[in-house]
């Protein structure tokens, strides 16, 4: 088992050894870009798991560990990895918990703090925390940005952005239920591998690929009816996140909108 190492202000580090034996949790926000994400993660060695869980018990956990006056997404996301931790599903001895860390004044900053006080208050404090984060802190031996892997994320959040787009474009009007979802899968698929294999994040092999995944989408067969149309703004993950926001796409399609 890989021996646990502090740096010198006592924070557990995610070491070279750990890579190899951990699985990395990380909490979901936006399903397509992170899939893809989490995909590209697991080509580059690293053992990943996103989740998806949903519920009331999730806010609960998170009430738990967190002060009620911190923010919404805050009580969510540590909640979410904590509920995680204590499902039973993966050994507490190998696992390394990831959030992202902005750097800048937002309170998600201290999101990687709070975190660690929950589980240092629900007796974990041996799971180390990965800051994701383009700023240099926190660094861990064992986790690396490097530049073929960020030129890889950076793809997948473009490809994520366009397939987002034209989903809930196309969805609402789709004349055979599950298509969309099925070219959703589909492009998720071919997109992890193109990456994988080195391509598909330069200037031209990007054109090249938006144009076709838009092409797919546009063969999806629809019947356009007058729908009202919803935009959804707001905090970036309650935006995003169905946990966040209660299911609002979902909720919204059902309503028959766009």
């Amino acid at each position: 088992m890989a021996k646990l190492v502090y740096d010198k202000d006592g924070r557990l580090l995610f070491t070279k050894e750990m890579k190899k034996e951990y699985t990395i949790l990380f909490p979901m926000m936006a399903k397509i870009h992170f899939h893809l994400m989490k995909n590209i993660f697991a080509k580059f060695g690293y053992k990943v798991a996103l989740l998806e869980t949903e519920g009331p018990e999730i806010a609960q956990v998170g009430l738990k560990y967190v002060h009620n006056d911190t923010c919404y997404p805050a009580i969510l996301t540590i909640g979410q990895l904590i509920h995680a931790v204590e499902s039973g599903k993966y050994d507490v001895n190998k696992i390394a918990l990831l959030l992202t860390q902005t750097g800048g004044g937002c309170r998600a900053s201290n999101y990687i703090h709070l975190l660690r006080k929950a589980l240092i208050k629900a007796g974990y404090d041996k799971i180390p925390v990965i800051s994701l984060n383009m700023s240099g802190m926190e660094k861990n031996p064992g986790f690396n940005i490097s530049i073929p892997l960020l030129r890889r994320l950076a793809a997948a959040g473009l490809y994520g952005d366009l397939i987002m787009s034209l989903s809930n474009q196309v969805q609402p009007y789709e004349v055979n239920e599950g298509d969309t979802e099925r070219m959703i899968a589909k492009w998720t698929k071919q997109l992890t591998i193109i990456l994988s294999d080195g391509y598909g994040f330069k200037r031209k092999e990007l054109a090249k690929y938006l144009d076709r995944i838009a092409e797919d989408f546009s063969k999806i067969e629809v019947k356009r009816t007058p729908k009202v149309k919803v935009g959804i703004v707001g905090e970036i993950y309650v935006k995003y996140a169905s946990l966040g926001n209660n299911n609002l796409e979902r909720f919204l399609r059902e309503q028959d909108c766009e």
